[in-house]
Parts: structure tokens; C-alpha cells; sequence
């Protein structure tokens, strides 16, 4: 939908400097732009790109100036280029009511406005709340309970008695719930230990592709409000994640994790079971934790330790091939000298 720069910087809280009549009908990287299309630039490299571009508009933060392109001013471009794009990408909407081709158990509650797709199932006793969409092929078990504008992208599958609260975004293949990795070695064979816990995930949550978030043994496994799970992350039983953390593809954690609030795990980071990580803590690509980290730290590195002591430990790394030459050299010269020595 085409909308001028003055409409745009009204949505933004912005303020246009040059012609706010100008009209946009599109949002695009500078380097692929055309006339009509609006771009962002959060720095010097960036803007000096969009100003030599076709583009008509350019979202600026700080005292830009341009005597070739209109502004929209802004307190925050990435923040504002996130606010703009669902302008003209709208999410799409999905009509009210049951497909005939999914199966609702006859005791599931299923609110007037919510849309449930084909060959979805909804366990007995299930609720799903106002707005909210099962795309297509979704398996939400008996007892779950979905908030208001929960989205389920195709084939999510939630146990039973999973808890979601509102606006809530779940991707392809997700599977929440499924039993925890518990097992006890007796007589010398694994015995199951039953999972008898379920998953709570709070509000503003996302979760990305095939991640699989695992049910509590006992209790609950918790999602805390406003976090972010990328595509392929495992959260063990038990574990609990606070608020707005991010975890990054294929990082994990295992069972009995705690993560406090704003935790950022990077890719491919494990973490060891039943520790304890602080608020704020930021955790490095492909590390391994196994102890508890206290808040506002960053920790590096297999096994992970603060980010000031593992740099030290890499740049050591570095050294070692020409300290281990210079040992060898040193090592030839004291035989060369014990060669030439007299001995009685």
C-alpha cells in the first residue's frame, strides 16, 4: 500500500526534512532500490550508499543531511525500519472459523474469532483464544491452553496440557512439550523416568523453526515473556528462561537450566544442566558452559570463562606454534652442546 512520507513519519513519530508529499510504495536495501522505495541508514557508510541510490527516502537517526534526498528523521533507524516494514508487508489474515477438514475434540473451546486450518487436531479440553491461528496441520494435545493472537505456523505440535500465553509466534515443526531426556541406569539397562511436568510460555514469545522445548519431569518448563528462540534450539526439562533473552540457532540447553532476564546465548552454545545464569549475561558463539555465571558478565570460549580471561587464553593459543619452535630450537642447541662436551 503506497503511502507518502509525511503518513510514514506520522506512524514513526518522525520528521521529515524535504518534500513530505512524496509518495512510497515500497521498503529496499539501498543497493537494490527504485524510485518510490524507502531505505534506512543507521551510519556514515550506509547513508552515503542510500544517497547515491534511487531510492526517495531515507530513514536517518542523528544530523544527517541530504540536498538530493527527502528524511524521515527518526530517534532510532533499525528500530524504526522494524516499525515501517509492516507497513507495506502486513501480516496476513486468516478468516474466522473451523476448517471442515481439521478435527476439534467436542469438549475444546475454541473462541468464535480464531481460525483453526485444515487437517489441524485439538484435543479434548483445549482452549484457544481470541484471534489466534492454526495454520495448517497443527496438533495441539488435550488441556492446552492458547492465549489471545497466538500464531502456529504449519505443523506445530503441543503435548499436552502446554500453557501459551498471548501473542505468541510459533514456527514450522516446532515441538513443545515432548518428554524430557530423564533416564535412570538400572540393573543395566536405561529406565524411563516418567515426564509428568508441562510447558508454560508467557507472553511476546517466538520461537523458530524445528526447536524443540521439552516438558518439566516435575513442574514446568518455563519460556519467560518477550523471548526469542531461533530455529533448531533444544531447552531441556525444567529448565527455566527469563524474560527477553535470545537464543541463537542450534544452541541448547540442558535440563534444569536457569536463565535470568535479557540472557543472550549465542549459536551453537551449550549449557550444562542445573546452573545458574545471571541477568544480562551474553554468551559467546559455540561455547560451553558448565558453572553458573553471574549477571552483566560475557563468557567466551569450551569451557566458557569471562571474555577478558579466554581472549588471553586464544592469544596464548595463538603463540604456542612459534613458542613450541623456539623450545625445539633451544632443545638442539643444549644437544648439540652435550655433544661436544668432555666427560670422564
Amino acid at each position: 500500500m503506497a503511502r507518502t512520507v509525511a503518513d510514514i513519519a506520522k506512524h514513526l513519530g518522525g520528521e521529515v526534512v524535504g518534500d513530505a508529499s512524496i509518495v512510497i510504495s515500497g521498503f529496499a536495501p539501498a543497493d537494490s532500490a527504485r524510485a518510490g522505495d524507502l531505505t534506512f541508514a543507521e551510519n556514515e557508510a550506509f547513508f552515503s550508499n542510500a544517497e547515491r541510490s534511487a531510492v526517495s527516502a531515507i530513514l536517518v537517526s542523528g544530523d544527517f543531511s541530504s540536498t538530493t534526498k527527502t528524511l524521515i528523521r527518526v530517534a532510532n533507524a533499525r528500530v524504526a525500519f522494524a516499525q515501517v516494514l509492516t507497513l507495506f508487508f502486513p501480516e496476513p489474515t486468516f478468516p474466522a472459523g473451523i476448517h471442515p477438514l481439521a478435527q476439534v475434540a467436542a469438549s475444546a473451546v475454541i473462541d468464535a474469532t480464531a481460525h483453526i486450518g485444515p487437517f489441524c487436531v485439538v484435543g479434548e479440553r483445549a482452549k484457544i483464544g481470541p484471534r489466534s491461528v492454526l495454520e495448517g496441520g497443527d496438533h495441539v494435545g488435550e488441556d492446552c491452553v492458547l492465549g489471545e493472537d497466538v500464531r502456529l505456523f504449519p505443523r506445530v505440535v503441543l503435548y499436552p496440557r502446554t500453557k501459551v500465553g498471548h501473542r505468541v509466534r510459533i514456527h514450522a515443526g516446532v515441538v513443545i512439550g515432548a518428554d524430557g531426556f530423564g533416564y535412570v541406569l538400572d540393573q543395566g539397562r536405561q529406565l524411563k523416568v516418567p515426564q509428568i511436568g508441562d510447558v508454560v510460555i508467557h507472553d511476546d514469545v517466538e520461537i523458530g523453526a524445528n526447536a524443540a522445548v521439552d516438558r518439566g519431569a516435575l513442574g514446568s518448563t518455563i519460556i519467560g515473556r518477550g523471548t526469542k528462540i531461533d530455529n533448531l534450539v533444544q531447552i531441556g526439562h525444567n529448565s527455566v528462561l527469563g524474560e527477553h533473552c535470545i537464543m541463537c540457532g542450534q544452541s541448547a540447553l540442558a535440563g534444569s537450566t536457569t536463565l535470568g532476564d535479557y540472557v543472550t546465548v549465542a549459536g551453537q552454545a551449550g549449557l550444562a544442566g542445573h546452573i545458574t545464569i545471571g541477568n544480562k549475561v551474553t554468551i559467546g558463539a559455540q561455547s560451553g558452559v558448565i558453572s553458573d555465571i553471574p549477571d552483566g558478565q560475557i563468557w567466551l570460549g569450551s569451557p566458557a570463562q569471562p571474555d577478558r580471561q579466554m581472549k588471553r587464553v586464544l592469544i596464548a593459543l595463538q603463540r604456542l606454534p612459534d613458542l613450541l619452535r623456539r623450545v625445539n630450537d633451544l632443545e638442539k642447541q643444549a644437544a648439540a652442546k652435550d655433544g661436544g662436551a668432555v666427560t670422564k
